[in-house]
């Protein structure tokens, strides 16, 4: 049953393209007999704050596929510069208004627990001043620190994110180690907010990084973080694949 929030509606973008350098076609990707996109979209709609899940895709074999397992799918444009570029025009398309919430889904996640939806959407009923959330997770393995794939976050006494990098952040100087924060690539954005951040300038930080969030922050905007004890395997290599079918089993 959706869960209802006055008259701010929830909706969920899931943003994928068919070209990419590590993985070209990594959308359709077949993990335990099903394209990853149709894991990721039926997890999404597990999610009981949301009003619509739709595929944001500039390609029709991949909105072929959603078509094909009864899912949405929204088209765009071909030129845009990142998932978030994507999933603005996707909505904007969609007619939602600006008090609605977008979540940001990344499509190479496809075993993410439907729960932290419910974690990332919840500063925005409790806090009309926030407009853009994202979530962190407790890192328990030492080679998630050193990989720059695993891109890690600290915050301040309220939550809200300081930085973001591929480095292992913070340097514990004087004891050699401490707790890390793995962030998860889930994003929830006011409508009205989406679309200015789309209008913001890269900044130095985001251009070194390639990390889209530092343009929020080098503009001066608060991100607040979530911590979830669900971690969420991404698949980045062809070889994630089989990490990924090994866990569904079990």
């Amino acid at each position: 049953m959706r869960k209802l929030y006055g008259t701010m509606k929830i909706f969920a973008f899931i943003p994928a393209r068919y070209q990419s350098t590590r993985f070209p076609g990594k959308p359709l990707s077949l993990i335990a007999g099903r394209p990853m996109i149709q894991h990721v979209y039926e997890r999404a709609v597990l999610c009981p704050e949301l009003s619509e899940v739709y595929v944001a895709t500039d390609d029709e074999r991949i909105s072929d596929c959603v078509h094909g397992f009864g899912g949405k799918v929204v088209m765009t444009k071909k030129a845009h510069q990142s998932g978030t570029d994507r999933i603005s025009e996707a909505a904007l398309k969609t007619g939602l208004e600006k008090q609605d919430i977008i979540v940001n889904i990344q499509g190479d996640q496809p075993l993410f627990d439907p729960t932290v939806i419910t974690l990332l959407v919840k500063p925005f009923v409790d806090d009309e001043s926030i407009h853009m959330t994202t979530l962190k997770w407790k890192i328990t393995e030492d080679s998630h620190i050193r990989n720059p794939n695993h891109v890690k976050v600290v915050t301040d006494n309220q939550g809200f994110a300081i930085y973001f990098s591929r480095c292992p952040i913070p340097y514990f100087r004087d004891t050699g180690s401490g707790t890390y924060y793995k962030h998860l690539g889930f994003y929830g954005y006011r409508m009205e907010f989406l679309t200015r951040f789309t209008r913001l300038s890269q900044g130095k930080l985001e251009s070194a990084e390639k990390l889209e969030q530092l343009r929020a922050l080098e503009h001066g905007f608060k991100i607040k973080v979530m911590e979830t004890p669900f971690n969420s395997v991404e698949v980045d290599v062809p070889g994630d694949i089989e990490t990924v079918e090994k866990i569904l089993q079990g």
